[in-house]
């Protein structure tokens, strides 16, 4: 008896997400998941190191989108996402990749940002993320917050960046102690995308 298989390719639209980290890809497929496939840099066989000179997040992801839509000719997305602590006057903010420097190593960042706040009572923070989507010939933007406080200390293994130290007012508990789900569920990158999904397919 001789076995045969079909693949099947997806007949979802596509769009390209303009980042070379893949727990934001793995994020954002899965919210996007059963609405439009999402290709990934290296699915366009974009490699390129794409600059983040601008001093927004609104900056910085119309930069990264321009980048992938005049080089390669695709509809795309691109984010930026920034950790606002209110008694460190708003840093890290834009620079939150990179608190720490270039290498933007995310324990070492973290590391940076609990010795800043030692002794500090007031720990309000929020995250934010803007989304920019270059789509037929138009720019738009889409925004996510959620509030929070920065934790005495690490706490959790799962997510990703700052999600250790950075404790939700709607979980009571670190991100990095949150299911995949239930983050995505309440988070600033959640939040983004289902305004960017909800645009998307109406």
């Amino acid at each position: 008896m001789v076995s045969v298989f079909i693949i099947m390719k997806s007949t979802l639209p596509k769009i390209v997400f303009a980042t070379n980290n893949a727990h934001k890809l793995e994020e954002a497929r899965a919210l996007a998941s059963g609405t439009f496939e999402i290709l990934s840099l290296s699915d366009i066989g974009c490699h390129d190191d794409i600059p983040e000179t601008a001093d927004s997040l609104e900056g910085n992801a119309l930069i990264k989108a321009r980048w992938v839509k005049e080089r390669y000719g695709y509809d795309c997305f691109a984010d930026d996402t920034g950790l606002m602590v209110d008694a460190l006057g708003g840093a890290p903010g834009v620079y939150s990749a990179r608190y720490a420097g270039p290498e933007c190593e995310a324990k070492a960042n973290m590391a940076l940002l609990l010795a800043n706040m030692e002794g500090k009572t007031d720990r309000k923070a929020r995250f934010v993320t803007v989304i920019a989507l270059l789509y037929r010939g138009e720019e738009y933007l889409f925004k996510g917050t959620v509030e929070g406080t920065i934790a005495t200390e690490a706490h959790g293994t799962a997510g990703f960046g700052y999600d250790p130290v950075f404790v939700a007012d709607e979980s009571g508990v670190a991100f990095a102690e949150m299911t995949a789900e239930a983050k995505n569920a309440i988070s600033h990158r959640g939040r983004a995308m289902r305004k960017l999904i909800e645009f998307l397919i109406n």
